[in-house]
Protein backbone atom coordinates (compact mmCIF):
# COMPACT_ATOMS: atom_id res chain seq x y z
CA UNK A 1 0.00 0.00 0.00
CA UNK A 2 1.24 3.51 -1.15
CA UNK A 3 1.44 6.01 1.65
CA UNK A 4 -0.73 9.07 0.93
CA UNK A 5 1.14 12.56 0.33
CA UNK A 6 0.29 15.89 2.74
CA UNK A 7 -1.90 18.71 1.49
CA UNK A 8 0.72 20.40 -0.74
CA UNK A 9 -0.42 22.87 -3.36
CA UNK A 10 -3.70 24.96 -4.75
CA UNK A 11 -4.47 21.50 -6.82
CA UNK A 12 -4.28 19.25 -3.78
CA UNK A 13 -7.34 21.50 -2.23
CA UNK A 14 -8.69 22.01 -5.42
CA UNK A 15 -9.02 17.89 -5.33
CA UNK A 16 -10.32 17.72 -1.85
CA UNK A 17 -12.91 20.36 -2.40
CA UNK A 18 -13.96 18.53 -5.44
CA UNK A 19 -14.24 14.85 -4.14
CA UNK A 20 -15.77 16.68 -0.56
CA UNK A 21 -18.64 18.26 -2.45
CA UNK A 22 -19.48 15.31 -4.37
CA UNK A 23 -20.22 13.48 -0.53
CA UNK A 24 -21.83 16.54 0.95
CA UNK A 25 -24.20 16.86 -2.21
CA UNK A 26 -25.57 13.24 -1.33
CA UNK A 27 -25.61 13.37 2.14
CA UNK A 28 -28.82 12.05 3.58
CA UNK A 29 -28.20 14.27 6.92
CA UNK A 30 -26.74 17.02 5.30
CA UNK A 31 -26.93 17.40 1.34
CA UNK A 32 -30.11 19.47 0.87
CA UNK A 33 -28.66 22.19 2.67
CA UNK A 34 -26.79 22.57 -0.09
CA UNK A 35 -29.18 21.33 -2.82
CA UNK A 36 -32.67 22.61 -2.31
CA UNK A 37 -31.85 25.20 0.57
CA UNK A 38 -28.59 27.11 -0.63
CA UNK A 39 -29.10 25.44 -4.00
CA UNK A 40 -25.58 26.15 -4.99
CA UNK A 41 -23.60 26.10 -8.24
CA UNK A 42 -20.75 24.00 -8.32
CA UNK A 43 -19.11 25.70 -11.19
CA UNK A 44 -19.67 29.36 -8.76
CA UNK A 45 -19.06 27.59 -5.47
CA UNK A 46 -16.17 25.59 -5.98
CA UNK A 47 -13.69 27.87 -7.04
CA UNK A 48 -14.73 29.88 -3.60
CA UNK A 49 -14.33 27.08 -1.53
CA UNK A 50 -11.13 25.82 -2.77
CA UNK A 51 -9.71 30.25 -2.40
CA UNK A 52 -10.86 29.66 1.23
CA UNK A 53 -9.27 26.66 1.84
CA UNK A 54 -5.45 27.86 -0.16
CA UNK A 55 -6.06 30.78 2.49
CA UNK A 56 -6.54 28.82 5.41
CA UNK A 57 -3.90 25.92 4.69
CA UNK A 58 -1.43 27.47 2.26
CA UNK A 59 -1.56 31.21 3.20
CA UNK A 60 -2.51 32.05 -0.47
CA UNK A 61 -4.34 35.13 -0.95
CA UNK A 62 -7.88 35.23 -3.37
CA UNK A 63 -10.83 34.37 -1.04
CA UNK A 64 -12.83 37.00 -0.58
CA UNK A 65 -15.97 36.33 1.17
CA UNK A 66 -18.46 36.62 4.31
CA UNK A 67 -17.98 33.22 5.63
CA UNK A 68 -20.82 34.26 8.54
CA UNK A 69 -23.00 36.00 6.86
CA UNK A 70 -23.40 33.36 4.26
CA UNK A 71 -24.47 30.62 7.08
CA UNK A 72 -26.13 32.81 9.12
CA UNK A 73 -28.60 33.55 6.19
CA UNK A 74 -28.76 29.87 5.78
CA UNK A 75 -29.22 29.17 9.53
CA UNK A 76 -31.93 31.70 8.93
CA UNK A 77 -33.84 29.39 6.23
CA UNK A 78 -33.25 26.41 7.75
CA UNK A 79 -31.61 25.92 11.71
CA UNK A 80 -27.72 24.52 11.19
CA UNK A 81 -27.49 21.92 14.05
CA UNK A 82 -24.88 20.61 16.12
CA UNK A 83 -25.88 17.27 14.11
CA UNK A 84 -24.99 19.33 11.19
CA UNK A 85 -21.94 20.77 11.95
CA UNK A 86 -20.90 17.13 13.60
CA UNK A 87 -21.73 15.79 10.12
CA UNK A 88 -20.12 18.11 8.03
CA UNK A 89 -16.89 17.51 10.22
CA UNK A 90 -17.11 13.85 10.31
CA UNK A 91 -17.07 13.86 6.16
CA UNK A 92 -14.25 16.62 5.69
CA UNK A 93 -12.03 14.18 7.43
CA UNK A 94 -12.92 11.28 5.94
CA UNK A 95 -12.32 13.00 2.74
CA UNK A 96 -9.03 14.58 3.89
CA UNK A 97 -7.99 10.89 4.67
CA UNK A 98 -8.78 9.19 2.05
CA UNK A 99 -6.64 11.38 -0.32
CA UNK A 100 -4.15 13.00 2.07
CA UNK A 101 -1.53 12.30 5.87
CA UNK A 102 0.47 14.47 6.96
CA UNK A 103 1.00 17.64 8.85
CA UNK A 104 -1.01 20.01 6.66
CA UNK A 105 -3.95 17.19 6.49
CA UNK A 106 -4.21 17.27 10.05
CA UNK A 107 -3.80 20.95 10.33
CA UNK A 108 -7.07 21.27 7.78
CA UNK A 109 -8.62 19.22 10.34
CA UNK A 110 -8.07 21.08 12.90
CA UNK A 111 -8.74 24.17 11.27
CA UNK A 112 -12.48 22.82 10.13
CA UNK A 113 -13.12 21.97 13.58
CA UNK A 114 -12.15 25.43 14.96
CA UNK A 115 -14.33 27.36 12.07
CA UNK A 116 -17.09 24.49 13.12
CA UNK A 117 -17.17 25.74 16.66
CA UNK A 118 -16.50 29.41 16.08
CA UNK A 119 -19.43 29.35 13.56
CA UNK A 120 -21.86 27.08 16.01
CA UNK A 121 -21.11 29.47 19.05
CA UNK A 122 -21.73 33.09 16.78
CA UNK A 123 -25.26 31.33 15.29
CA UNK A 124 -26.34 30.33 18.86
CA UNK A 125 -25.37 34.18 20.12
CA UNK A 126 -26.99 35.39 17.11
CA UNK A 127 -30.41 33.30 17.94
CA UNK A 128 -30.41 34.21 21.44
CA UNK A 129 -29.59 37.92 20.99
CA UNK A 130 -32.24 38.34 18.02
CA UNK A 131 -35.02 35.78 20.20
CA UNK A 132 -37.94 37.70 22.02
CA UNK A 133 -38.89 35.03 25.19
CA UNK A 134 -41.68 37.27 25.94
CA UNK A 135 -43.50 36.76 22.30
CA UNK A 136 -41.15 33.55 21.49
CA UNK A 137 -40.30 34.52 18.13
CA UNK A 138 -37.36 35.76 16.82
CA UNK A 139 -36.87 39.18 16.38
CA UNK A 140 -36.38 40.88 12.67
CA UNK A 141 -33.47 43.28 12.18
CA UNK A 142 -34.21 46.96 12.39
CA UNK A 143 -34.64 48.27 9.21
CA UNK A 144 -31.84 50.75 8.16
CA UNK A 145 -32.86 54.41 8.26
CA UNK A 146 -31.97 56.39 4.95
Amino acid sequence: MTALADIATPDDIDRLVEVFYKKLLSDAIIGFFFVDIARIDLDEHLPRISAFWQQQLLGLPGYRGQTFAVHSALHGKAALTDEHFHRWLFLFAQTIDSLFSGPLADAAKLRARTIAGSMQQALAQRHVRDFDPAIGVQQQPPKPQH
